[in-house]
């Protein structure tokens, strides 16, 4: 729990004198038109500084020379059959920006990211595909006119001038208004929401807020998929004459890059439901790709009218050239309303662009308010992948295949905005009032979710076809869950295993989940769902990073995560033999090997071809097995979810038994392989190790656990005694007084600190399960951790280095020891949390918010990468393990633990058959972990409860 205000010492991102005087706030607190006090602020103005890429040094370029070349050569192969390579180094597009913001749209379906200067940018329509240049012809503008024609106003509501629109001579974008300093307009960012503030600008008169609003919604599994977002401006008149104010929204033809130069485009207007009007964009698409459908559109009412141009062309030769439709706007603040009426537009040329615009007109009366919405949608009913195969998107389950689905879309989004927002507040509210937390925390924790949106998120609705795997038939078949009532009443729950029967009783509180149904979610079946590792890693669900992340889908989304869960337990009892070279030695092997879990879903054919990773073996890794089984009992326990557990377990058994060959000299402890067999894959690994180690202990405690409440009393015993003498082992050949060394090897960085050391420990605390080893030891690694991988890089204000050597300089072995890792140091942070030590696990996660978020740090803002180095140089911008400031939440507020965990530390039981006892449980009000009297029977052990 936090106890007390102890982050008082920090300054508020509030400043007022430096964002928005109270009398603005003031005014445009009316129809949530004014910005939450919590939020990640920037003014418009703000310069958006060139990021600094990662570079390895000259010992490390020799050490990985052959890899870079096999590489190399691997990446040109692929480029010759038209593919991307999952990980590539050599070809980039751009100087990636300090420009991001709130990405649009819900899960799943494609989103577009807006900058926080107001640019669209970032389209990730097509799966694995990311268009990171701002389309420059998207903008969202405003004219004004004050009554007696005296003072006029148009202008871009983008500040400054920008690459490729143009010479200010011709008849594209440069004759546009680009007039906006953003000095006196801000942006404030809470996802999955956004305002911009324009603070009498351009108009000093004039009090401007656009708010963007998205679908993304805890536990709605219908509307979270819809892509789609409202923008609402609310508009205050502090002049004495009446303004009449047009804003005008344009959207190039486009799904990013160049593509709306393609052709074949066409625009079609519409009239809609309820005053919902404006054009839609029909985009055909390149190589064999679906076709995409914008529709762009405001909404009518009483007080705004509503009118469109369906095309403009940003050249010379165009029928109307953006400068004409820009003088249209700035002489009449409309259009023709006959523009209605005109049809489909013919299919643009190629190298002609194809745009459309949308003006949304009002009058503000002297000291008056009023309220304009916008609606942006895309319809992409199918996605197809490299290889071939192509799955309907979720959100047709609701709205269809058909193209015109957009124009439904827009109606929905503009109908339904206000219920959005009601769900979102109800969420974040209780977070955001915890007067406990610190600021930075809050608005990150939800900043960070960006992800799931912006990650090349894809969620399917259509079944998925048999794999083109080989199933081993050795395997044991899966348990059944099955509730019966007799004559009585009473229920009898069991559990069919082979040819036992396993019957154990539970109480109705056991088994209340972690989220109820609600009426608009009573739908079991949510499909599939893929994330990317990074957009620059382009590999889906990767598994090993996925362990940080996925306390975020648990807590937000529990379906998912266990349909994820599902879809990697299917894969462990399966086999791709085809032939696969591994560039880091050069040798070949079988794609999937049956026992060990994948380490991503693919990338051009996913769920059919796993293993997109190919540098190392990863069926030789051995991190991935003990994280499945972590994975699996956390989420297990926590939705209380018997069916998932019984439907899973046989996979569990089959992972732990595949690492069984890495404990070589049977002390029940797996030893790595001197190679970076493990999520460091360039960091080096000799005999065991504090992080695989540790994972591996945690893993047996797990599955005893699971067995145990699954009935499997044999399989709880044996991974209880397995796991006594393992910890016996791990500790004798790792603890030296006050950490666990790196390895138990001999190199120059086997004693070196890895802030990762304790990642079992973090989930057995995470899954309500007892301590992996006493109290003073954990809290002693997690002190040392602090003092020396957080306190001595980056004046303690930079996060968790990965390595750092006991003698206080940086551990250099690798580009990975280097590095601060932001998932990780949020990882380590949780554990802290659990641990009790709150005050440094919050100290520990605010260099990640200092280095990454704040004005003062390197820019990394809606693009978290995967790590940094001490001067500012990132790897993989837009990552997945960020997410993991999610487990710091759970750690504050857990979701009870639905399953009895065994009435003590299972583990220890022979050892300390005296403690009281207890269980572990979670404690919705955020007061951390607390003892509960275990009401239930004993599920594993005889005791005296």
């Amino acid at each position: 729990m936090v106890s007390g205000n102890i982050f008082h010492f920090r300054k508020n991102s509030w400043p007022p004198e430096e964002y928005i005087n109270r009398t603005t706030l003031q005014l445009l607190d009316f129809d949530s038109g004014a910005p939450p006090e919590q939020a990640w602020r920037r003014k418009l103005n703000t310069h958006a500084s060139i990021l600094k890429e990662f570079s390895i040094t000259f010992k490390e370029a020799i050490k990985m020379i052959t890899l870079g070349i096999r590489l190399w050569s691997y990446v040109r192969e692929e480029a010759s059959h038209g593919r991307r390579a999952p990980i590539d180094p050599f070809n980039r597009e751009g100087k990636p920006l300090a420009s991001q913001g709130v990405p649009l749209g819900g899960m799943g379906s494609g989103s577009i990211t807006r900058g926080f200067r107001g640019e669209f940018r970032q389209f990730q329509i097509l799966p694995g595909t990311c268009e990171a240049s701002p389309v420059m012809a998207n903008q969202f503008s405003i004219f004004i006119s004050r009554e007696g024609g005296h003072k006029k106003y148009a202008s871009v509501l983008s500040p400054g001038q920008h690459e490729g629109i143009g010479k200010c001579t011709d008849q594209g974008l440069s004759s546009w208004g680009w007039n906006l300093s953003g000095q006196h307009s801000t942006y404030h960012a809470l996802f999955p929401r956004a305002w911009t503030v324009y603070d009498g600008e351009p108009d000093p008169e004039l009090k401007v807020s656009c708010r963007q609003i998205s679908p993304f919604l805890p536990h709605n599994y219908r509307d979270s998929s819809l892509p789609t977002s409202v923008f609402v401006y609310t508009l205050v008149n502090t002049g004495k004459e009446r303004a009449q104010v047009s804003l005008l929204l344009t959207w190039a033809n486009s799904i990013g890059g160049v593509s709306h130069l393609s052709g074949d485009h066409v625009n079609e207007p519409f009239i809609g439901k309820d005053g919902v009007s404006g054009v839609l964009l029909h985009h055909k698409t390149a190589k064999g790709n679906h076709p995409v459908t914008f529709a762009v559109a405001a909404c009518e009412t009483q007080n705004v009218n509503v009118t469109v141009l369906p095309s403009f062309g940003l050249s010379e030769g165009s029928n109307v050239t953006a400068k004409e439709m820009w003088g249209k706007m700035a002489q009449d603040g409309q259009f023709d309303q006959g523009n209605f009426n005109v049809g489909p537009t013919v299919p643009s040329s190629a190298g002609d662009a194809n745009c459309a615009a949308v003006s949304a007109s009002t009058w503000v009366e002297p000291n008056g308010k009023c309220t304009v919405a916008f609606a942006i949608s895309w319809s992409s009913p199918k996605v197809k992948f490299m290889k071939g195969k192509s799955y309907h998107r979720r959100y047709t389950r609701y709205y269809g295949t058909s193209e015109r689905a957009a124009e439904n879309l827009v109606h929905d989004a503009l109908t339904n905005y206000k219920r959005w927002e009601e769900e979102i507040e109800k969420w974040q509210n209780p977070i955001l009032k915890n007067d406990k937390l610190p600021e930075w925390y809050k608005f990150t924790l939800f900043n960070e979710l960006y992800f799931l949106v912006a990650g090349g998120t894809i969620w399917i609705d259509t079944p998925l076809p048999a794999a083109d795997f080989v199933h081993d038939n050795t395997i044991k078949p899966k348990l059944t869950y099955n509730t019966n009532s007799d004559q009585n009443g009473i229920n009898n729950n069991s559990f069919t295993y082979e040819d036992e029967n396993f019957t154990t009783s539970s109480e109705e509180d056991e088994l209340e989940p972690l989220n109820p149904d609600s009426e608009k979610d009573s739908e079991s079946d949510v499909g599939s769902f893929l994330y990317l590792e990074g957009v620059e890693y382009i590999m889906w669900c990767t598994y090993d990073v996925h362990f940080y992340a996925s306390f975020a889908l648990l807590a937000l989304f529990p379906k998912i995560e266990l349909s994820i869960q599902r879809e990697f337990a299917r894969a462990v009892l399966f086999e791709d033999q085809r032939k696969v070279k591994f560039l880091a030695d050069g040798k070949c092997g079988i794609r999937k090997v049956k026992g060990a879990v994948p380490h991503d879903l693919g990338t051009h054919d996913p769920w059919h071809e796993m293993n997109a990773y190919n540098i190392h073996d990863t069926s030789k890794w051995k991190d991935l097995n003990p994280k499945f089984v972590l994975q699996v009992y956390r989420d297990f326990a926590a939705t209380g979810d018997l069916s998932f557990g019984a439907e899973v377990f046989p996979a569990v058994c089959a992972a732990m038994a595949y690492m069984e060959q890495f404990d070589r000299d049977q002390d029940c402890l797996i030893e790595n392989d001197g190679f970076p067999d493990q999520t460091y894959d360039a960091w080096t690994v000799h005999g065991v190790s504090a992080y695989c180690g540790c994972l591996w202990l945690a893993a047996l405690q797990a599955t005893a656990a699971m067995a145990a409440q699954l009935g499997d009393v044999a399989t709880a015993e044996g991974y209880k005694g397995k796991f006594v003498k393992a910890k016996a082992a791990f500790e004798a050949k790792l603890w030296n007084g006050s950490y666990f060394n790196y390895d138990s090897g001999s190199s120059g960085n086997s004693k070196s600190i890895q802030a990762d050391q304790l990642a079992g420990q973090w989930y057995m605390a995470a899954s309500g399960l007892g301590n992996l080893f006493d109290e003073v030891k954990i809290r002693s690694c997690l002190q040392k951790i602090y003092d020396f991988n957080v306190g001595k890089v980056g004046g303690g204000r930079m996060g968790a280095v990965n390595g750092m050597h006991p003698n206080g300089k940086v551990d250099e072995s690798c580009m990975q020891s280097r590095e601060v890792w932001a998932g990780v140091t949020y990882g380590v942070a949780a554990t802290m949390i659990h641990a009790g030590m709150e005050e440094q696990g919050f100290a520990t996660a605010e260099g990640i918010f200092t280095a990454g978020w704040s004005e003062d740090g390197f820019g990394y803002a809606f693009q978290t990468p995967e790590g940094w180095t001490m001067d500012g140089h990132f790897r993989s911008l837009v990552y997945m393990r960020p997410l993991a400031i999610w487990g710091m939440q759970w750690a504050l507020n857990p979701i009870k633990v639905v399953l009895n965990a065994p009435s003590i530390n299972m583990m220890d039981r022979r050892l300390h058959e005296s403690k009281e006892d207890g269980q572990t449980s979670r404690n919705e009000t955020g007061e951390g972990v607390r003892k509960m009297v275990h009401k239930g029977k004993c599920l594993v052990f005889p005791c005296t409860c």
